[in-house]
């Protein structure tokens, strides 16, 4: 038998939100995100990868059961990530989505894992990492293909 997540690709990251209308106000005004589905308490988006669902807590909590218990304010949840294809263009994703008025931690830089990356968190302190492998790759691949 196959592994399920060798035949079962990822289609949908769904964070959890305190307030689905800051949140995606957030996603279409300052990544440019396209609204797909508005339901109460859940919205998804069109991009250019898997789909981004933001669903708020409290709705969850009722609809399903799962908890409602909530990490303290400034703790990182969940970590997405956009790889581009080049160093250059994390510098310019950085100064688009900068000028928006995405707030970053700091500006992009290069670190030891041998990539050039940015990091910037959502309303809700989900943190998104834009980066770009330096030359050479990526190191530490297990089975290079």
């Amino acid at each position: 038998m196959t592994a399920f997540a060798q035949t079962n690709p990822i289609t949908d990251i769904c964070f959890l939100v305190e307030d689905i209308d800051k949140a995606s106000a957030f996603y279409v005004d300052r990544l440019g995100f396209k609204p797909r589905r508005r339901a109460p308490g859940f919205a998804d988006f069109k991009g250019a990868g898997v789909t981004l669902a933001l669903w708020e807590i409290e709705h969850i909590a009722e609809n399903t059961g799962v908890s409602r218990r909530r990490a303290p304010p400034g703790a990182h949840k969940a970590c997405a990530a956009i790889e581009l294809a080049s160093p250059e263009q994390v510098d310019a994703a950085y100064a688009e989505l900068k000028a928006a008025g995405v707030l970053f931690h700091a500006p992009p830089q290069d670190y030891v894992w041998n990539a050039r990356c940015v990091y910037f968190a959502d309303p809700d302190d989900n943190l998104w990492e834009i980066y770009a492998w330096s030359a050479g790759g990526p190191i530490g691949d297990i089975d290079p293909q």
